[in-house]
């Protein structure tokens, strides 16, 4: 398990992390999340001890990093995959991990083929590999030591469709064994179908701390709208952000709306003379959840027009 207790991390007069408490369980996927800037990052550099706390604890099955006697066998983590030696092969990267480290060298070979790297692979040196292969080489020095704990930042990252599904079932496979498993990522769609548990930070801040389907289902339904007629779907749009509906435009001939029902827009459809090729209720999903969540945390945001040359 990893326990946050009231953490806390200032750079000078920016607070990266702010009073956070929270249980990373054991026994399932828990999906860290957070628009950039949120504290992510920071929080699983405490745990590791590469940061040291303003304020409060981060612990690994109850004592802090620094007072673990065999780390790697502890807790496991890929926060760069790029932090390699460039000339170093693949296999001996491992190998010097495992030997500092007091882990059997068979397990170099466990681990590689784990993570889908053959020896052709492995001989390659770090400055050869593709983006994804590297990620593997990560998560393998992740798994090394067999650890209780593991936390992937951005696991997928690079990965093509079939890695993303490998990952994802290594990190189900690795919960439903008690381990505890922390991911971090951007993709939404992933997390849904990964993740069975969400941790949302916004702004160094818990904003959520809940099963998946609870966070999605907070997310209300959402309305989607489609007219040949772009005049009429704009009125469309504006009466219903007057009604206190959340309309996203999709193109000229298409609208999302939340915080309505599908009978009250086909209504103020009719009254308008809005002709629709298109009106259903969609099941919420966790980006449109998180954007909900996050709204009012966010530190970056882009510009309405497209971005200059």
């Amino acid at each position: 398990m990893i326990t946050l207790r009231a953490l806390t991390k200032r750079f000078r007069e920016t607070t990266a992390v702010d009073g956070l408490t929270v249980d990373i369980a054991p026994g399932r996927v828990t999906g860290f999340l957070g628009p950039n800037g949120a504290g992510k990052s920071t929080t699983m550099r405490l745990v590791l001890g590469l940061d040291r706390p303003t304020a409060g604890q981060a612990l690994i099955g109850g004592r802090p990093y620094r007072e673990l006697r065999r780390p790697l066998h502890e807790i496991g983590a890929l926060l760069d995959a790029r932090a390699l030696h460039p000339a170093r092969s693949g296999r001996a990267h491992l190998s010097a991990i495992a030997a500092s480290n007091g882990i059997p060298a068979r397990r170099v070979d466990e681990v590689l083929a784990t993570v889908g790297l053959d020896d052709r692979a492995a001989a390659k040196p770090a400055r050869a590999l593709s983006l994804g292969m590297g990620q593997r080489l990560g998560i393998a020095g992740a798994l090394l030591g067999d650890p209780p704990v593991l936390m992937f930042d951005e696991p997928v990252n690079g990965l093509d469709p079939d890695g993303v599904r490998w990952i994802r079932q290594l990190s189900r496979s690795l919960a439903a064994e008690g381990r505890t498993v922390l991911i971090s990522s951007h993709l939404m769609s992933e997390m849904q179908q990964t993740a069975d548990w969400l941790v949302v930070l916004g702004q160094g801040r818990l904003i959520a701390d809940a099963p998946t389907a609870q966070v999605i289902a907070g997310g209300g339904l959402a309305v989607r709208v489609r007219s040949p007629r772009p005049t009429g779907l704009a009125a469309l749009a504006d009466r219903l952000t007057a009604a206190g509906a959340v309309v996203e435009p999709g193109g000229t001939d298409e609208l999302t709306v939340t915080g309505s029902t599908v009978e009250r827009v086909g209504e103020l459809a009719y009254e308008l003379g809005v002709p629709l090729h298109e009106l259903a209720t969609h099941e919420a999903s966790l980006e449109r959840a998180f954007m909900a969540l996050t709204a009012d945390h966010v530190d970056y945001r882009a510009g309405a027009g497209g971005a200059a040359a």
